[in-house]
């Protein structure tokens, strides 16, 4: 089929007015950046974001902060797969922010690679950042939302998690990791009144994904998406901010999967 064009990004509804936001992976042109602009766009009061890059964590904080002058942007260094900056970071934020309202779980690492071929540095390295640092990243949130009794936390997942495909077997049991851990940490939270979920998304096109891949696979996976395209985005920063918001106040341990491919 001819992919149809993808839409114009809505207006902002103020879904985030008043609320603080902490984001992991939100440097460069993907997803997490998609998501902090989002953020802003619907009105959360202030917003910190993370890298593992120090240069593009700064350049895309002193970006956002340029186009939203009003809202407070902080950058701030953070590897998920190191605990002393997992609790730099989450110590950070709520003094920045005053409390951190939402939390986006967007750090991720992938790569391709046959398992008869994939060594154990790899398989855990793949699993230390995707799995294990959205856990660290949960667990030193969780210790401060839980007393307040609010707070929501949206988890990046993959519909590699339900969908098998070759040289994806570490990237693909992370995600399916997230998966569980977004669902049993739902119930624990949902005590204290705190909400967890996560998007599931098929391809999403922007320069990383370009960079680490084949074109010709990923013209191959787009064809097959109902609309014949990747998603853009914004798309999927469009439902992580849904999650975050009191729209979903109902929503607990939910993996909302972004795609027609989803298993």
């Amino acid at each position: 089929m001819t992919p149809l064009p993808p839409p114009a990004e809505i207006p902002p509804h103020g879904l985030l007015k008043g609320k603080s936001v902490l984001i992991t992976a939100a440097a460069g042109g993907g997803i997490g950046f998609a998501a902090a602009k989002r953020c802003l766009e619907e009105g959360c009061r202030a917003l910190v974001l993370s890298d593992v890059h120090p240069r593009r964590t700064e350049e895309a904080a002193a970006t956002l902060q340029a186009q939203f002058p009003d809202q407070p942007v902080t950058g701030q260094v953070c590897n998920v797969a190191v605990e002393a900056d997992v609790q730099a970071l989450v110590d950070g934020a709520e003094a920045a922010l005053g409390g951190v309202d939402v939390l986006i779980n967007n750090a991720g690492l992938g790569g391709s690679k046959r398992v008869v071929d994939m060594a154990d540095e790899e398989w855990h390295k793949v699993l230390d950042v995707t799995l294990t640092g959205t856990f660290r990243m949960t667990r030193a949130m969780l210790k401060y939302m839980q007393p307040r009794g609010r707070g929501a936390i949206v988890n990046n997942a993959s519909v590699l998690g339900w969908r098998a495909q070759k040289e994806q077997a570490h990237y693909a049991a992370a995600k399916a990791g997230v998966m569980a851990l977004t669902r049993c940490s739902a119930l624990e939270a949902a005590e204290y009144g705190i909400r967890i979920n996560a998007v599931s998304p098929s391809i999403v096109f922007h320069d990383h994904l370009r960079k680490s891949a084949p074109e010709a696979l990923l013209n191959e996976l787009a064809s097959r998406e109902a609309f014949g395209r990747g998603a853009e985005a914004f798309e999927i920063a469009n439902i992580m901010v849904f999650l975050a918001s009191d729209y979903a106040s109902y929503l607990v341990g939910e993996v909302i999967s972004a795609s027609s491919q989803r298993a």
